[in-house]
């Protein structure tokens, strides 16, 4: 190659080099050997009829492009943090360290009301308005949260505060579409370390632009704590009954708590950030699009569908004639007992309403699409599969009725037969879709789901199991007491209406579970309060009351 600022001369053409140690006329230059020797590898020119030289470029590593559906839902840039969203994030992770502490009860209402507001205060500055689907997943979030707060069963109220976390991120997200609605409750856990950091950056801007104004607000607060707890402390040892009422308001704060209660600081700060980002900057998950599946012919979908129905409509017919029929005949033929027969079908028929779903979301993949002749068959053969299924529902529910009547209701079985009831709603939406549209279907299935959440835990599986038990021994004299010890505080109140001992035999297990009552007032839910009171009524001695109570009900 020339060198930069010379012309090429003679014997030396455009894009050639001289050989090894010759300059232009093939003299030798000094100092070229010690200039090659320390300077980099230099590749010769091709000469003729030479085979081409390699193109070092292309054994570079290219850089990988992100898939383009990641880039599609990857959030804009959020506009900076507002002063009110830093101060709803800071009361957020001072209740979560106050509060939390101590159990669930009301304290989630409480640490849920300053997150909602740095939310609302971060989408009003991003220019985000909450919609009515907004409005009803924040709403069903609140209401969720209400659970731990009414009931003591652990099952509902872990599923009400899983349940409203996910609706406060479809709130947050504000999506239409299924993977809207399936990958939106997780929206959250990608905004965990952008939200720390958009905080961070919030925080330092501040700090460093108005120290004047943060300052003086800083100070207040510091004077305002000193003095409560100098006057606190002084009234609270001059009155005993404003002691006693200060403990039960405040919180119970001590030095050994110290590290747990930073933990949970750090969980709200981080929580309450990630929810503010998210209502800022949310994840579009509904610009994924799932393209449908390949259009099948009519026979080829119709015909096993068409099977399908045929199948479901014998086996409804079976059990039509089984309900008429009586029982008395299908068990003499079949040689099974009545609680039997009842426990062999339920299981089944629910994972035959489980199938269903699933065959309809694959059918709807594959259906033929050439015209409105195709649409009319896919909603006729579906159409009857949904309306079979919801009989199998039905089917399924009065089999479990037949086995509460013969062994009693437990929690398993008030969970599984919610479960059903739920899948035939669901099942009735995609019913009403397929006749009238279903752009709504995906929203109106997880509100359902919410909607099933809060009623199981507003009814509480215990107390219904308490219920329903106490009206069979009040009809049959027959009951499973030591099942009951096992109960949370929820079946109190239907247990308390049994006989003696039965009564103090029933309560005994409760009344161990129950705890020390001295906890906080936020962290004890109204079935716990009452149960202490129903308890504090007479006195249970659980030895002398369970003594010679045995097992009259079996429980298979």
């Amino acid at each position: 190659m020339t060198e930069p600022g010379r012309r090429p001369e003679s014997g030396e053409e455009q894009g050639q080099e001289p050989a090894d140690g010759q300059g232009p006329g093939g003299e030798q230059r000094p100092g070229d050997a010690a200039r090659r020797s320390s300077a980099a590898p230099v590749l010769t020119k091709q000469r003729q009829g030479a085979p081409p030289a390699p193109d070092w470029h292309q054994w570079q590593p290219q850089r990988s492009e992100p898939p383009l559906w990641l880039t599609e839902i990857q959030p804009g840039t959020p506009a900076p943090i507002r002063t009110a969203t830093l101060w709803s994030v800071l009361a957020t992770a001072l209740l979560s360290a106050l509060l939390l502490g101590d159990g669930l009860g009301l304290n989630l209402l409480i640490v849920a009301v300053p997150a909602a507001l740095a939310a609302h205060f971060a989408a009003q500055a991003a220019g985000r308005r909450p919609r009515p689907w907004t409005l009803v997943w924040a709403l069903g979030g609140i209401a969720l949260l209400a659970v731990p707060a009414l009931r003591d069963a652990g099952l509902p109220t872990f599923l009400a505060v899983v349940s409203a976390l996910a609706l406060g991120s479809l709130a947050l997200h504000g999506c239409r579409t299924w993977p809207g609605v399936v990958f939106g409750p997780l929206g959250l856990l990608g905004s965990l370390g952008p939200g720390a950091v958009w905080g961070w950056h919030g925080l330092r801007a501040r700090a460093g632009g108005s120290r004047g104004r943060v300052m003086p607000v800083v100070r207040a607060v510091a004077v305002a704590a000193v003095l409560l707890i100098v006057f606190g402390t002084l009234f609270a040892n001059a009155d005993a009954a404003f002691a006693d009422l200060l403990g039960q308001l405040s919180p119970d704060v001590s030095v050994g708590d110290g590290p747990w209660q930073f933990l949970l600081f750090a969980v709200g700060l981080t929580g309450a950030l990630a929810a503010a980002h998210t209502a800022a900057a949310p994840l579009r998950w509904d610009r994924i699009t799932v393209s449908p599946g390949r259009a099948r012919g009519r026979i080829e979908w119709a015909l096993p569908l068409i099977v399908l129905n045929l199948l479901f409509a014998a086996f409804i017919a079976i059990q039509l004639a089984v309900l008429f029929g009586g029982y008395d005949k299908v068990l003499r033929e079949t040689g099974l007992t009545y609680a039997e027969y009842a426990r062999q079908g339920f299981w089944q028929l629910l994972w035959a309403t489980l199938l269903v779903l699933l065959v309809i979301g694959l059918a709807r993949r594959w259906a033929p699409r050439d015209g409105a002749h195709d649409a009319t068959l896919v909603r006729a053969v579906l159409g009857v599969l949904c309306a079979l299924t919801l009989v199998v529902v039905a089917a399924a529910l009065r089999r479990m009725d037949l086995y509460v009547d013969a062994y009693g209701l437990t929690r398993l079985r008030v969970s599984v037969a919610a479960m059903e009831l739920w899948l035939g709603v669901v099942i009735v939406l995609i019913l009403v879709a397929g006749a009238v549209g279903g752009r709504w279907l995906p929203r109106a299935v997880a509100a359902s789901a919410g909607a099933a959440v809060l009623a199981f835990g507003l009814i509480s599986p215990d107390a219904l199991v308490a219920e329903r038990n106490v009206q069979r021994y009040e009809r049959s004299h027959k009951i499973d007491i030591e099942y009951f010890q096992d109960l949370s505080a929820d079946a109190a109140p239907a247990l308390d209406r049994l006989p003696e001992p039965l009564r103090s035999c029933a309560l005994a297990g409760i009344d161990r579970n129950l705890g020390d009552a001295s906890e906080p007032w936020y962290a004890t839910s109204w079935s716990e309060s009452r149960a202490r009171e129903i308890v504090a009524k007479r006195e249970i001695d659980a030895t002398s009351a369970c003594y010679g109570l045995g097992r009259e009900l079996d429980r298979p």
